[in-house]
Formats: structure tokens, sequence, C-alpha cells
């Protein structure tokens, strides 16, 4: 159960998060940029210093092996992803890029990662990032990325920003109400990023070629998935895993899911299209309800 005082830090001042054990990678060199614009599957070459993107590097028939953020410096680009997208990372930098000038360095262990999260992030700070999303600034503690909650600062370990800490729960229960998928709970490696909801955000349908572009785009501009990222308002608590059905058929499995103090327990699933936004399900033997994303739009 998520503290109510928690959920108010975050919501209406700021709060902590830790998230260190993401990994994360520095990549320099001449050919860094065209590199990288080769493997993921946004556009890293449109990014000014400055700015970054979210990410992902598929397969070749268009699925996903990890997510990641993509920072742009002016002679470096940084890039971090959940811990379990660790080796995928690192093989694709020190596999493909042989015989280019492209350099990385792994700095997984030697910086932090802390989250500050709630609407007065950017006050908790000495220098404000700019407000659209991967935008960054260097400051005093280091470098200060904007997120869609508050702020991320790229630190030292060790570093005290002074910021009342909160637990993963409860900032994994604001992810959940935005409706944004995490890589290992709603979305893996069987999953296509239209399927999981994340094209706007990190599929660039202009761009040249990259792993997986004609299967991603293919399905985009002509075909239908078979399943949606879609939220479900539950009337008992849900844990990972639970099967969801319409009738004797299932038609998914909870992914995230929590307690919200602001809508009651709610869960982020990849269900199959026949059960849509509206539509009544079972969960471990009680009713849900489909709806669409963010939980606030419901």
């Amino acid at each position: 159960m998520i503290a109510t005082s928690e959920y108010e830090l975050l919501t209406e001042s700021a709060g902590l998060a830790d998230r260190s054990d993401r990994a994360k990678f520095v990549v320099r060199g001449g050919e860094a940029v065209d590199f990288l614009q080769g493997q993921v599957s946004n556009d890293v070459e449109a990014l000014a210093p400055g700015t970054g993107c979210y990410a992902t590097i598929l397969t070749h028939k268009g699925k996903l092996r990890t997510d990641l953020r993509i920072l742009r410096g002016e002679d470096w680009l940084w890039l971090d992803t959940e811990a379990i997208g660790h080796a995928v990372v690192r093989h694709t930098l020190a596999t493909y890029s042989l015989g280019r000038d492209v350099r990385f360095e792994d700095v997984t262990e030697s910086r932090a990662i802390l989250s500050l999260i709630g609407p007065e992030a950017p006050d908790r700070l000495d220098v404000a990032p700019p407000s659209e999303e991967h935008s960054f600034v260097e400051g005093a503690h280091g470098m200060y990325v904007t997120t869609d909650l508050g702020v991320d600062v790229i630190a030292e370990p060790g570093v005290e920003l002074g910021v009342e800490p909160v637990s993963q729960e409860a900032a994994d229960c604001l992810r959940i109400e935005a409706g944004r998928p995490r890589l290992g709970l709603d979305m893996g490696s069987e999953t296509m990023p239209q399927e999981a909801g994340i094209n706007d955000r990190a599929v660039s349908f202009t761009k040249g070629c990259y792993v997986g572009q004609e299967t991603v785009a293919r399905l985009h501009y002509k075909g239908k998935p078979n399943r949606h990222l879609r939220g479900l308002r539950l009337t008992e608590p849900a844990e990972h895993g639970a099967e969801i059905l319409v009738g004797e058929k299932v038609v998914g499995r909870i992914g995230s899911a929590c307690v919200s103090p602001r809508f009651g327990p709610i869960a982020l699933a990849l269900v199959r299209r026949e059960a849509g936004p509206g539509d009544t399900v079972l969960v471990d033997g009680a009713e849900a309800e489909i709806v669409e994303l963010p939980f606030s739009a419901s």
C-alpha cells in the first residue's frame, strides 16, 4: 500500500526516487551519431546538443530488445536503460561499432540517477533545465534532465540533494497513472512498439534505415496490432501476471499494478484487440474495466 504522505509529496511538492540501478553509457567518436542512427528507432541525428529522446533497440522482426534514453552533448552521447537492458546496449555498442570511430564507456557504477518527481522538482535545483522532456543542463550536482514527472539528476554516487526520498512503489504509481509502460513489466521481447503505445515517443518514421524499421513501418501504416497497451480500473488489487479474461478466453495479463490514492486499484496490460476501452473483463474473479490511457483521461 502506498502511503498517502508519499503520494501527496509526489503530486503536490517533490520527492526523490533512486534509479541508479539503470545501465549507463557514454559514447564518443566521429561516427557515434551515425552509428546510433542505424541502431535505434528514433532520430538521433536530429538532436541538438542539450536535448535528447526516448528510443528502442529492436530485433529484425521489429520486437523490443530494450528501450533507452539518449542525450546529446557537444561531443558525446549518453545512453541509459533499465538494468535488464544492460547486456543488450553493451552488446550493440561493442559488436556493431567495430571498425568505426566509436568509443564507449560503461559508467553504470560510476554514475547515479536520482529522479526528482513532482511539480516543485525544478525548484529544488540551482538551475532548472528547459521544460521539454529529455532537455538538460549542467548544474552544481551534475546533469539535470527534464522528465515527464520532474527532473532526473545524473551525478556522482553519494550526492545529497536535500529532497525527501520516496519508495519505488510510490514513484511507480505515478508512472502507471500516466500510462507509461516499463520494460520487463508491461512490455518485453515479444512486444512491438505500437502494441506498447510508444510509437509517438520512441519511433521516427522520417529517418533513415535502422534495425527492425520495415516491420515497424508496415504495422504502423498498413497493419492492425493484435494487442494494445490499456489501463484497467480494478475492483480488487491484482498482481503482476494475473490473467485477464473475457468469458473463458485469456486476452492478456496484468503488467504494472498499484493501488492509487487517487484512482484506487489500477493496472497496465497488453490486451488483445477483442477487448477494448469500456469493456468489462475478469481479473482473479473480480470485475475490471478496460480504459484509455492515461487514467486521468478516463
